[in-house]
């Protein structure tokens, strides 16, 4: 007796499914796909090259890829939160918890990046409020936390990405690094401080969490941390992070080197490619030269708002030698637009997926808090510098 045997189907991917992976890829890494993009475009004026390989920073790649890595790995040992809990729970009311999420945010961002800040101190400010019935203050206290951690990192040339990037390509002395950046700093404490204020002092409670860190790794993380820092400024060769974070990661912990933003990273090297190639363009090297000679602070600030501070500090840099205006702009030009900065963009995502349908009313306290904010710190630096 014969028996059809029906033939074996392959499991294809539905269009629809694909769609929804490709939309949800972008979305996640938008930034990284804008990058992509224009890097290809300048490549087809400026055919690659020999002189390609000059584009690239590796010191500042390696400062942050080594940077984190340790903070995945700290993170990995609910280090941060065991921190967070232990400020928070000193306080009993909305406006005293508040004030510290968004000091711990401030604090974090100046330690660990303003984007890796949020991460980790979003979902605490999530947790606080939601858990204590306090939902109401959720879109206020995500924005000054994404207002703090894009403010609070300038004052350190790890505390932002584009920080880094400028410290090592002027070769800026750590002393005048941070004079420089000491009063739109100050400032921005005093603006934030002020506006947390306003917020009523209602009873709040924290349930109770017991937060064991292991000594071993958390002394030896702490250790990478230091050194991660120590290559930052430059007390030894940056090979050597790059050669022992990873090694030691890889006995200890292999999960914080999958979770490291290879994303972000990648994201550098093609706005590298980018701005390399814009610098090659006669047109566009003698337009930005003209522009940033007027006013580089206020020219800096505002490109900001169109392609974000990280690309606006690497392309800027090829058209200026004032180091200083451009490294207050692209900071003070981190608040302003959604798009200003990768934070911003961090923030808006976490606190529209615990509220959905309430992204518009997010839009308008977010643009009003962060224009205003921008004003004032351009303002008060156009007198400074």
């Amino acid at each position: 007796m014969h028996v059809a045997v029906k033939p074996h189907k392959t499991h294809t991917p539905h269009h629809g499914e694909l769609l929804h992976k490709t939309t949800v890829f972008l979305k996640k890494n938008a930034v990284l796909c804008i990058a992509t993009f224009v890097a290809i475009i300048t490549c087809c004026i400026v055919p690659p090259d020999a002189e390609y390989l000059q584009y690239f920073d590796l010191k500042t790649l390696t400062c942050l890829f080594c940077v984190l890595a340790v903070v995945c790995a700290l993170r990995n040992i609910r280090f941060f939160t065991a921190l967070a809990r232990k400020i928070v729970q000193l306080f009993k009311n909305t406006r005293a918890s508040i004030l510290a999420l968004v000091y711990i945010t401030f604090l974090g961002s100046m330690l660990i990046a303003n984007d890796m800040a949020l991460l980790t101190f979003l979902p605490l400010g999530y947790f606080v409020l939601s858990s204590t019935g306090k939902q109401k203050y959720m879109a206020f206290t995500f924005i000054m936390q994404n207002i703090s951690a894009n403010l609070g990192g300038m004052l350190t040339p790890f505390g932002n990405p584009q920080n880094l990037y400028l410290y090592s390509k002027f070769n800026i002395p750590t002393g005048d690094f941070t004079m420089t950046m000491l009063p739109p700093f100050c400032i921005s404490v005093a603006l934030i401080t002020l506006c947390c204020l306003f917020v009523k002092k209602e009873p709040l409670s924290l349930a109770e969490e017991e937060i064991k860190l292991p000594k071993a790794r958390t002394i030896i993380y702490g250790i990478l941390f230091a050194l991660s820092i120590i290559i930052v400024f430059r007390v030894i060769p940056y090979w050597i992070g790059l050669i022992v974070i990873p090694a030691v990661l890889l006995f200890m912990d292999r999960d914080a080197l999958k979770k490291v933003d290879y994303g972000l990273l990648l994201t550098f090297v093609m706005f590298f490619i980018f701005s390399g190639n814009m610098a090659r363009i006669e047109g566009v090297r003698r337009l930005f030269e003209n522009l940033l000679s007027k006013n580089t602070l206020l020219f800096s600030a505002l490109s900001c708002q169109m392609i974000s501070n990280v690309p606006s500090a690497i392309l800027l840099s090829q058209f200026t030698s004032d180091w200083r205006s451009l490294l207050v702009g692209v900071n003070i030009g981190g608040v302003g637009t959604l798009i200003s900065s990768l934070a911003s963009l961090i923030t808006f995502r976490e606190y529209t997926k615990h509220n959905e349908g309430k992204s518009g009313k997010y839009l308008l306290l977010f643009s009003a808090f962060n224009f205003a904010f921008l004003g004032v710190l351009s303002l008060a630096e156009y007198f400074i510098l």
